[in-house]
């Protein structure tokens, strides 16, 4: 089963969260920003606050903030937060355990596939929200933070 694009929009709605300079922001701004559904949004809001990377501010002028800096948040504890799929599967169907090949295929791959998921997991370590919003802004030319 492939990944979801749950992963890119929650950056994208942290990354946006994080040059909001703390102003909390609606769902619906943020699912404009995304050019997707407000409650696509609300779902990865819901997700990223049972992890404790975001929260709300109720009443007027409430929506979601982030709820550490964003140095502190890794690209690894979003992935964590938000994809609940395995990065590599194994067949839909068991392969033939009575071949010499299908019964011991999935013996030999797994080593390979946990070093190359842990590869994965240190890159996403080593990266900030706060890099992410560094490299927006150089990117788009403009200085952080930014007033909606």
């Amino acid at each position: 089963m492939p990944t979801t694009s749950r992963f890119a929009v929650a950056v994208h709605v942290l990354t946006a969260l994080a040059v909001g300079d703390g102003r909390p922001m609606r769902s619906e701004d943020l699912a404009c920003s995304a050019n997707t559904g407000a409650v696509v949004i609300r779902g990865l809001l819901s997700r990223l606050g049972e992890a404790g990377l975001t929260r709300s501010q109720m009443g007027a002028g409430g929506g979601a903030l982030l709820a550490k800096p964003a140095e502190r948040i890794r690209l690894l504890d979003v992935y964590e937060a938000v994809e609940d799929t395995e990065l590599f599967t194994f067949h839909r169907q068991q392969p033939n355990q009575n071949c010499a090949i299908g019964g011991n295929i999935q013996s030999a791959l797994t080593p390979f596939l946990q070093k190359a998921r842990k590869g994965m997991e240190d890159e996403l370590a080593k990266v900030s929200i706060a890099d992410v919003a560094t490299d927006v802004a150089r990117l788009g030319q403009f200085s952080l933070p930014i007033v909606w």
